[in-house]
C-alpha cells in the first residue's frame, strides 16, 4: 500500500535483529531495513563496553520511550531515565527537558560508559541481544534466520 502513495525506497527500522525481522520488512513492501541496537552491542562498535554490557544484560522492559515532547527516543531505565520521567511527571516545559537532555548525556553513557548519569539510547529489541559479536558473525546469523525463514514461509505458501 505504501508503494501506492511514494516513489522513493523504502527503509524500514526498529525491531531488526533478527533474519525473520527482515525477511517480514521485506515481504511487507520495504527495500531495505536499518539494524541499529544489534551493531551498536557489537565488537566492532565504538560505544563503550560499559553501554554494550547494559545492551547485552536488557530484559523485556528494560527500556521505554520518553522525551516525547522534545525528541522521542526509547532509553534503558537507569537513573538518568528517571530523572527524565520524574520532570515529565511533574509537567516539565520543553526548555527544561531540553536543558536535562543536554548535557552531553548520549556521549557520557554511550561513549564514555556511565550507565547510570548517561543517556542509553537503545531500541527495544535489546532484549533479544545477548552476547556481543563481531559483525561477521551477525551477518552470517542474519542471513542464516532469513534463509530459513524463506524455506518456512515456501511451505506454507504450498498450502494455498
Amino acid at each position: 500500500m505504501l508503494r501506492q502513495v511514494v516513489d522513493i525506497p523504502i527503509i524500514a527500522a526498529g525491531g531488526i535483529a533478527s533474519g525473520n525481522a527482515i525477511y517480514a520488512a521485506l515481504a511487507l513492501g520495504a527495500d531495505g531495513v536499518q539494524i541499529g541496537s544489534l551493531f551498536a552491542s557489537s565488537v566492532e562498535s565504538s560505544a563503550h563496553e560499559n553501554f554494550k554490557k547494559a545492551i547485552i544484560t536488557a530484559e523485556d522492559g528494560s527500556t521505554k520511550l520518553t522525551l516525547k515532547k522534545v525528541v522521542p527516543v526509547r532509553l534503558i531505565k537507569n537513573e538518568f531515565f528517571h530523572s527524565v520521567e520524574e520532570a515529565e511527571n511533574r509537567g516539565a516545559s520543553r526548555e527544561e527537558l531540553i536543558s536535562l537532555l543536554g548535557r552531553a548525556r548520549a556521549k557520557l553513557g554511550m561513549f564514555e560508559g556511565n550507565t547510570s548519569d548517561g543517556e542509553l539510547e537503545i531500541g527495544q529489541v535489546s532484549s533479544m541481544i545477548t552476547e556481543e559479536k563481531a559483525i561477521s558473525q551477525i551477518f552470517r546469523d542474519l542471513i542464516s534466520e532469513y534463509r530459513q525463514t524463506d524455506k518456512i514461509m515456501l511451505e506454507k505458501s504450498k498450502l494455498f
